[in-house]
């Protein structure tokens, strides 16, 4: 079993940052992937961004590159979404998710999921 716990979320302006930290705990999970989903109010989940856990390739939505990057400490079992330029649109429910290698915008792919942090971002 792995467990993500998300933080960071809360409520900026538009333009804003934030970070968004996903700690894994649990099973040694050096050859996982990790990704962000998030999910508007009304609106099915959607892909964000995901990285593989040791190799660093990255994978994002086009709605956020440029915007948002993904990285991950190895050492700290933890995965960072920093958001840049935040935009009204980026309001969601953000969670993290954990996956056997797969890196890539399938959420079905994943195997394990946060609770999500709330983000709002205020016009």
């Amino acid at each position: 079993q792995v467990q993500l716990v998300e933080s960071g979320g809360g409520l900026e302006q538009a333009g804003g940052s934030l970070r968004l930290s996903c700690a894994a705990s649990g099973r040694t999970f050096i050859y996982a992937s990790m990704g962000w989903f998030r999910q508007a109010p009304g609106k099915e989940r959607e892909f964000v961004a995901a990285i593989t856990w040791g190799g660093g390739s990255t994978y994002y939505a086009d709605s956020v590159k440029g915007r948002f990057t993904i990285s991950r400490d190895n050492a700290k079992n933890t995965v960072y979404l920093q958001m840049n330029s935040l935009k009204p649109e980026d309001t969601a429910v953000y969670y993290c998710a954990a996956g056997r290698g797969y890196i890539g915008s399938d959420d079905g792919r994943y195997n394990y999921w946060g609770r999500g942090t709330q983000v709002t971002v205020s016009s």
